[in-house]
């Protein structure tokens, strides 16, 4: 990672830019809760895509759900998440901050206030939100804002089975908003009490989960380095047996080196019948799977991919920033994103507003948006228009020049090593996509 990266710059670079505001800002903002602008929005829902598409397009045995947030609260105990699902809380009873007491040594001064011995005792905290649904608020009427998007694919389980026409072994895949009750929320959009995931849950047979357990670590991996990240920046952890989950064989997480260290980007988890088990059992409906070509009934293992949409948004930011000194002397910032997820592919830039160059380059940049997301500013000076465009990531910029005039040629200018090539305007389109298919870093 650029030395250049911290999170105070990442913050600064995403509101001054349009990626991501504080949720409410104009009443003092909302604790771990953000919007995301106009640039963040296409970037979060490019990334979304681009998974969507690895998951799915890309497998012939791996279909797609949209279950809903809200679920019957059966469903949460069946899972533990209503007995479970907590955090160890303390407060400070001095400066009355509030922390995870597995993440601070309680026997130190509290980071805020500085005195010693101030913590309360520990207890549990649970982190599912709770709300009512219908007319009268009392325990009959309790619902969850769901904690995790996993749970709405074991339900469906069977209606997918039946109405799909697939057979073992195959997968569901979700992209969904879960939430959860954090005790402090921190490094901006890491952990927060709205957010993303993107899962996948691939049901097989017992006993082939030891193949395709290797199989998903190894494209999981390899989605990350589609992306363009960087793969120093990437690591595998294994759970040891004080962080694994009573009920899972093996897990593992994607690392990430964040702004703030190593942190978990996604999970991979062999989590065993578990979870349909539960469901069989609390909800009293037939989960088992008839195996056509044994005539076998039992219950499928689960292989569970599991990544934060939320977290990719803030990996792809720290891992595209990087401030470089430029041939004219100053220094630039950019984001080097892979084409494929930067919100803005093309911006279409006329040398001045005056002699019809303006006119070409607006029609110019209308014919290019039925293929590519594209930006047209003719404010300012071209170099100045080139830096703005570097700090939003985007990989071309199209400058329309006196000699497009002459030859119907356009100046492209490559984001990362700032080169420039003549094309020919009614090539452009292709010349672009063929750019993005053969990108590489730094080119």
């Amino acid at each position: 990672m650029s030395e250049a990266v911290t999170m105070d710059k990442i913050v600064s670079l995403c509101r001054r830019r349009g990626f991501i505001f504080q949720s409410s800002e104009i009443y003092g903002g909302l604790n771990g809760a953000y919007d995301y602008g106009p640039m963040g929005v296409e970037l979060k829902n490019n990334i979304r895509d681009f998974w969507w598409k690895e998951m799915t397009q890309m497998h012939d045995n791996i279909v797609g759900l949209d279950a809903s947030i809200l679920m019957h609260p059966r469903v949460w105990e069946a899972s533990g998440h209503v007995s479970n699902f907590t955090d160890p809380m303390v407060d400070c009873k001095v400066c009355k901050s509030r922390f995870r007491a597995d993440q601070i040594d309680l026997n130190a001064p509290c980071p805020v206030c500085g005195n010693k011995g101030s913590f309360t005792e520990p207890r549990n905290f649970n982190l599912m939100f709770q709300t009512h649904i219908g007319a009268n608020a009392d325990a009959a009427s309790i619902v969850y804002l769901r904690p995790e998007t996993a749970q709405g694919i074991y339900v469906n389980f069977k209606n997918v089975l039946q109405s799909s026409r697939v057979k073992l072994p195959f997968g569901i895949a979700q992209v969904g908003k879960s939430f959860r009750n954090e005790i402090a929320t921190k490094n901006f959009i890491f952990r927060s009490c709205e957010f993303e995931q993107m899962e996948m849950q691939f049901f097989c047979k017992p006993g082939t989960d030891e193949e395709w357990f290797p199989y998903w670590r190894e494209q999981r991996m390899e989605f990350y380095k589609k992306m363009g990240i960087h793969p120093d920046h990437l690591r595998w952890h294994q759970h040891g047996p004080d962080e694994l989950a009573f009920y899972a064989k093996d897990a593992y997480d994607i690392q990430f080196l964040f702004p703030m260290g190593w942190q978990e980007l996604e999970g991979v988890h062999s989590r065993t019948d578990y979870d349909l088990t539960q469901h069989e059992k609390f909800s009293g409906k037939d989960l088992t799977y008839l195996d056509p070509e044994t005539n076998e009934r039992y219950i499928p293992y689960v292989v569970e991919t599991s990544a934060g949409l939320t977290r990719n948004v803030l990996m792809a930011l720290s891992d595209a920033y990087d401030e470089e000194a430029t041939p004219e002397g100053d220094v630039r910032t950019v984001l080097h994103f892979h084409p494929a997820i930067a919100p803005v592919k093309v911006a279409v830039l006329p040398l001045v507003k005056k002699d019809g160059l303006a006119e070409y380059a607006t029609k110019l940049e209308h014919d290019l948006r039925s293929d590519f997301y594209t930006f047209y500013d003719q404010s300012g000076a071209v170099g100045r228009r080139y830096r703005r465009m570097d700090e939003i990531g985007t990989p071309y910029c199209v400058t329309v020049d006196y000699q497009t005039l002459q030859d119907q040629t356009v100046t492209v200018r490559f984001r990362d090593s700032m080169k420039q090539e003549r094309v020919s305007a009614d090539k452009l389109s292709s010349f672009i996509h063929d750019a993005m298919k053969n990108y590489r870093r730094g080119e």
